[in-house]
């Protein structure tokens, strides 16, 4: 009985490792949504008063928080930032030339 493991090292995007189409934008979109999450959660408030904040009804509030984005576009999510008293800056800089592929990705200060 051989009881070893098998590990595959990641690439650094989970949707990517998952064949999932677009999986910069994935990732991207995932870490405006947790960043969404974590400032309503930081503010205290309810799921029925973030809606009322972002323009949006309760039970898309829980799909947002619950990582459910199918219905929420990148422009959207940056939307709800600025409704949540964030700025969002978009750099875009030339890739290093020691990556193959340009990358997308979200960084909170």
């Amino acid at each position: 009985m051989n009881d070893s493991i098998k590990a595959e090292k990641s690439s650094g995007n989970v949707f990517a490792d998952l064949g999932v189409a677009n999986p910069e934008e994935a990732l991207a979109k995932a870490e405006l949504a947790r960043q969404i999450s974590e400032i309503i959660s930081r503010r205290h408030i309810s799921q029925k008063e973030a809606a009322a904040v972002l323009g949006i009804d309760q039970p898309k509030v829980s799909a947002l928080v619950r990582g459910r984005l199918s219905g929420f576009s990148t422009e959207r999510l940056l939307r709800f930032l600025n409704d949540l008293g964030r700025d969002v800056e978009i750099v875009i800089k030339a890739k290093p030339r020691s990556r193959q592929r340009a990358t997308i990705s979200v960084i909170a200060a």
